[in-house]
């Protein structure tokens, strides 16, 4: 895992621009601790930060190859799960490899089959080549938008980066925020390309984008379809079970410490099960760790979102598998410390406001850091197998917007609730979910003679897999590697995605629950309370001590009256939530103000200019 950024200006010869290099290079450090690299020719400048997770000695880049017509450089991050099967195949082409790197592998597949290489790659990628043959940049990302790859045009040419402070670093660009990207930040969907930032996007998923001297072009490489399930219920849990074994087993191959997230629900237990049974079929036992806050399992009350604590059945998981396991146990002062605050906005780029669940998730990473480079995360499971509870509210079902914002407004309420009127108004987020939701339902295809409730169940999946999982995705990944830790996600292997997306709904809830599928082919991994536990979301702590902290930090906002944040953010609505003396401990209460403070922190640390205008 690594991260990757560059630039290339056809009206300049970019050896000069080393200084510029080197500094968007160095805002991708936390992603890549273990080495540096930088390369430029003529119009095109590369520069990569390795995270050394395969071939430590000769994966080192930016790689290049040399041929007749000109040099071809790689940049890349993520990892080519079937990078083996692709060597012996190129091998047998004439093919010769001077490392065992998968980044060996995708250079030269790439030389063999041109920007084609994407649709032999299983696993999670995001990288550019410069094809000095054409004096063109390839610019690839995986299937599923696990690994984030952001890119903005240029009068000449393109910047482009593992993350916007890559691209934000070039003096080309100016941190300039619109109406529109404001509209991003405050809905719960994230909208395919959209970079928040003005002027930047994001390579979409299964997305080449190439850029040449008369300009940028798209192609789909891959999508969601729609297509016939024929398989009956057994065959279906059986193939499950076959995918889910092969998909565990790539994913567990790394040269450096690997582990696994253990949450104690069904997604992240069936993972580390059989994570463990296959470690022990070599003698190993695989290390799992679990987040949990001081004092939650003991004085843990249940409410609509989570109706049990995590820890008794994370230990439960652990006995029944045999893990090496660890609690990584958090208190609320850490959590609300405003340092932790900066840095899981610095990781983001942006002022999320997801709170104590963005600290807890940078702080167990920073933990688990110091024992795993890799990690083997549940996550993806809930939109893969239908896992949330909005799945089953009809509610939601039938709500003509996303079915997550039904639930989301239930128990959060409006997102936007803590900013200046006349700004929410401006804003106007309901059309603009509205017009999202048209557009994200016009890509799902029904299959003759599907029913109305089996269209409905398939748009909802369709929704998760392409709108709502992205953003969870895009958090995993930012969170995890501003620490320097690999995070994989066995779920979000495209073979189990587009066969458990077209199973129809009968046969994802046959049971009457949540996630059936999974359940049933994970059955003998899994201890009986786990087995029966009906999903929680990740953990919020439940201290009161961490809304007082975050009602402190308000009032400490508040007393600096000329903070650009007021700009945004209505004083008298965040003054009283901050003075509330029945102190707002539950997370939707606590909300406003996480949003308030993380608000302020990205116009202090990015300094954007926000145009409302």
């Amino acid at each position: 895992m690594c991260g990757i950024t560059g630039w290339v200006s056809y009206d300049r010869d970019l050896r000069t621009e080393a200084a510029t290099l080197d500094a968007m290079t160095g805002t991708m450090a936390c992603r890549g601790p273990d080495d540096r690299g930088t390369w430029s020719e003529g119009p095109a400048a590369l520069g990569h930060r390795r995270l050394a997770i395969i071939d430590l000695p000769g994966g080192r880049q930016p790689m290049t190859a040399g041929t007749p017509e000109g040099t071809v450089a790689l940049v890349y991050s993520g990892e080519t799960y079937n990078f083996t099967e692709l060597r012996r195949g190129l091998t047998a082409r004439g093919h010769r490899f001077a490392t065992d790197s998968d980044t060996e592998v995708v250079l030269r597949g790439y030389l063999e089959w041109g920007d084609a290489v994407a649709e032999r790659l299983n696993g999670m990628y995001a990288f550019a080549v410069w094809d000095g043959r054409r004096d063109e940049l390839v610019m690839i990302r995986d299937r599923m938008g696990i690994k984030p790859f952001y890119y903005q045009p240029t009068p000449d040419g393109v910047l482009f980066g593992s993350e916007p402070k890559a691209i934000l670093a070039n003096p080309l660009v100016s941190p300039r925020v619109t109406l529109d990207g404001l509209r991003e930040l405050f809905t719960f969907v994230k909208t395919p390309g959209h970079a928040v930032w003005d002027g930047m996007h994001e390579v979409e998923p299964g997305t080449v984008v190439t850029v040449g001297r008369t300009g940028l072009r798209t192609r789909v490489y891959w999508r969601l379809e729609t297509r016939p399930h024929p398989d009956g219920r057994d065959t279906t849990v059986a193939t499950v079970r076959t995918l889910l074994d092969d998909i565990v087993r790539r994913q567990l191959v790394a040269d450096v410490p690997r582990c696994t997230l253990l949450s104690g629900g069904l997604d992240s237990s069936a993972m580390t099960a059989l994570a463990a049974r296959q470690l022990a079929e070599h003698g190993e036992k695989v290390r799992s760790f679990a987040v949990d806050f001081v004092g939650q399992t003991d004085h843990f009350v249940a409410d609509d979102l989570r109706a049990t604590p995590d820890t008794p059945f994370v230990h439960d998981l652990a006995r029944a598998a045999g893990t090496d396991h660890q609690d990584i146990v958090l208190d609320a002062h850490t959590l609300a410390d405003p340092e932790v605050r900066q840095r899981v906005v610095r990781a983001r780029d942006l002022p999320l406001g997801f709170g104590d669940m963005d600290a807890s998730l940078y702080l167990l990473f920073r933990s688990i850091r110091d024992h795993s480079t890799v990690a083997l995360s549940g996550e993806s499971a809930d939109e893969v197998f239908g896992g949330y509870q909005h799945f089953f509210d009809e509610e939601a079902r039938r709500a003509d917007t996303f079915p997550w914002l039904v639930r989301y407004l239930r128990d959060f309420g409006d997102d936007a609730g803590v900013l200046r009127p006349g700004l929410a108004r401006a804003l106007d987020i309901p059309a603009y979910v509205a017009d999202g939701y048209r557009t994200a339902v016009r890509a799902v295809s029904r299959l003759d003679g599907e029913s109305d409730f089996e269209f409905r169940m398939r748009r909802i999946c369709h929704l998760h897999l392409t709108r709502f999982v992205r953003a969870l995705l895009d958090r995993k990944d930012r969170m995890s590697m501003a620490v320097g830790l690999e995070v994989r996600v066995p779920y979000c292997d495209h073979r189990l995605v587009e066969y458990v997306y077209n199973a129809p709904w009968a046969l994802k809830s046959f049971d009457g629950r949540e996630k059936s599928l999974l359940r049933e082919a994970t059955a003998d991994l899994l201890p009986k309370s786990v087995y029966d536990r009906v999903k929680s979301p990740y953990p919020s702590t439940q201290d009161p001590k961490y809304a007082l902290a975050l009602q402190d930090q308000a009032k400490d906002l508040l007393a600096r009256p000329d903070h650009p944040v007021f700009d945004l953010v209505d004083p008298e609505r965040l003054r009283r939530v901050a003075h509330r003396e029945d102190t707002p401990g539950t997370q939707a209460a606590r909300r406003g103000l996480e949003r308030a403070l993380d608000l302020a922190v990205w116009l202090d640390l990015y300094r954007p200019l926000i145009v409302t205008g």
